[in-house]
């Protein structure tokens, strides 16, 4: 029999809640005495029981892990590592696709009516290529212990969830078999699969220790941080093709991982930009090139691009791709730096797809002096989105429309793209 204080001892971290709406990050709102408790792995409306994983001055956060009334919208995970205390990859597995794209509509319109002042209704469109949600991601990260076996981190954590298989990773990552495999001396291990079937493997050595690496059918790298990336077996670059264009990536480097997420991007790019023969436009935070491509063909050889990418590998990349278009020009360096450095002071277009972080106020001051007529911005995160978009406004910019893509399904993420004209 367990004496009373025990009991309490162990109650002590359990809330009965009332769940209210989504928040940005792959939680829900509710309220404890006052406080608010952001809710991991609930759904709003639900009256839950909550395990309090963290607290703070201002609040709490917590797991639902026990549904005592459930939303329609809830449904069984289709991941047996999805759960409070396991794999933290995955926000909404309990959610249908409908609910899913809701939820993250309904967080991109409350970080722009709080963050932008904007009342807007936003729809989450489907990206091809992933019909039930799973089998999409084309890159994963995978942890590995000092026993050189495989996992997935679980949320907000340094532990790992050894996993048997990643149901969201699309099925050449799988194909792999990284969980199943031994990465003695290993810290991580990122697969990658690309559109035509090339498949790179990106190990990362633990300080001081030689990693042992499985015979896999990839290509091999070995990331050495700040020594950079060398490839051990086969090619270091990775070939993408959208339309009747192939890319050059680096495997180490960075292009979409939803496999239908570059055409959708790419085409909403074009449709809000809508650039025309002549004109001069600027494609900052280009990487391989994707966008500076289709702009070069757009505005012709009477036209101009410049692209702009700070990593060199990437700028490296770009300017291999777009070889065969004079008209386009890549340059390496930060956006604010290379703008100065090149004195640009006009353009009719341009096109921006910064990082989570965003633009910033020194960039998005440097874009408003360019006058440009139309800016088309490629967001990851739409609290950055939503506070350039702000600032963009006390430069004479307004939001003219605002696409929104469910390019991560099971996450929190969600992609837009935000075109802005000058009043």
């Amino acid at each position: 029999m367990i004496d009373t204080r025990e009991a309490d001892r162990m109650n002590k971290g359990r809330l009965e809640l009332t769940v209210d709406a989504v928040a940005n990050g792959g939680w829900c709102v509710a309220r404890h005495e006052g406080r608010v408790v952001f809710v991991r792995h609930a759904l709003p409306g639900e009256r839950v029981v909550a395990e309090v994983t963290e607290e703070t001055a201002r609040f709490l956060r917590a797991d639902a892990v026990e549904i005592l009334e459930p939303s329609p919208d809830r449904v069984t995970p289709p991941c047996p590592f999805a759960g409070p205390g396991r794999c933290g990859g995955c926000d909404w597995q309990h959610a249908t696709l409908a609910a899913q794209r809701r939820l993250k509509a309904d967080v991109v319109a409350e970080q722009f009516r709080r963050l932008a002042g904007l009342d807007l209704k936003v729809v989450v469109e489907e990206v091809p290529g992933s019909e039930d949600g799973l089998g999409w991601r084309t890159r994963v990260r995978f942890a590995v212990d000092r026993d050189g076996t495989a996992g997935l981190r679980k949320h907000r954590s340094h532990e790992i969830e050894h996993v048997t298989e990643c149901l969201i990773a699309h099925p050449a990552v799988e194909g792999v078999g990284a969980e199943r495999l031994a990465w003695p001396g290993a810290a991580s291990v990122e697969v990658v699969a690309a559109a035509g079937g090339e498949r790179a493997v990106i190990v990362e050595p633990e300080p001081r220790r030689r990693a042992v690496v499985p015979d896999v059918d990839a290509s091999v790298l070995l990331d050495e941080g700040r020594r950079g990336t060398r490839a051990l077996r086969g090619r270091a670059s990775l070939t993408e093709r959208v339309g009747e264009r192939d890319f050059r990536v680096t495997a180490s480097g960075f292009w979409q991982v939803h496999p239908g997420a570059a055409a959708t991007l790419l085409d909403a790019v074009l449709d809000f930009g809508r650039p025309g023969p002549g004109e001069w436009a600027l494609d900052l935070y280009c990487g391989a090139g994707l966008f500076a491509a289709a702009l070069a063909d757009a505005v012709g050889p009477e036209g101009a691009v410049l692209g702009i990418e700070s990593e060199p590998q990437a700028a490296q990349d770009a300017r291999f791709n777009l070889r065969d278009l004079p008209q386009a020009r890549i340059e390496r360096g930060r956006v604010e730096e290379a703008l100065d450095r090149l004195r640009i002071e006009r353009a009719d277009l341009v096109v921006a797809d910064p990082p989570r972080a965003g633009l910033g106020r020194p960039v998005v001051e440097r874009v408003a002096a360019l006058e440009a007529a139309r800016v088309v911005y490629v967001s990851c995160d739409p609290a950055t989105l939503a506070r350039d978009v702000a600032w963009f406004g006390q430069h004479g910019y307004r939001l003219e429309d605002l696409r929104a893509f469910d390019q991560y399904p099971m996450t929190h993420h969600v992609e837009c793209v935000a075109l802005l004209v000058r009043d």
